[in-house]
């Protein structure tokens, strides 16, 4: 594996994240992905704009030959908080179903609007890929 996770000690063990990572090698950039299939549509709800987007981060990446264990960070903007934290019981099993048991650095951002007024959230991560 590429990629270390960083834990300062004393620190609490994150969950469903990682507090930093560490790695070497070739740096994949993957531009914001939103929820929506290669016919650009959406699913109603965010747990499936969340699975579609991964979903459309792993097809990027898979293009430059890495998978979701090569990803360090992944950045998060939804347009609404509340909607976000109202599905956090069923987020994790819809993020493990895509990603795997692999919890990257991330952050979460509420932003007023996306492009696609029909998109909820827009995901863009960070990978590296070993030399």
């Amino acid at each position: 594996m590429s990629l270390t996770p960083l834990q300062p000690p004393g620190w609490p063990a994150p969950r469903g994240y990682s507090n930093g990572m560490m790695g070497r090698g070739r740096v994949v950039l993957v531009g914001g992905q939103i929820g929506w299939d290669s016919e650009g549509r959406f699913p109603r709800d965010l747990l499936g704009q969340v699975r579609q987007a991964l979903r459309n981060i792993l097809a990027v990446l898979q293009e430059a030959g890495g998978g979701p264990e090569h990803i360090g960070r992944l950045t998060w903007y939804v347009t609404d908080m509340a909607e976000y934290r109202a599905c956090l019981k069923e987020l994790g099993p819809a993020y493990r179903e895509v990603m795997g048991r692999h919890f990257p650095a991330m952050a979460l951002v509420q932003v007023v609007a996306l492009v696609e007024p029909e998109a909820r959230v827009e995901i863009e991560a960070t990978a590296i890929l070993p030399d």
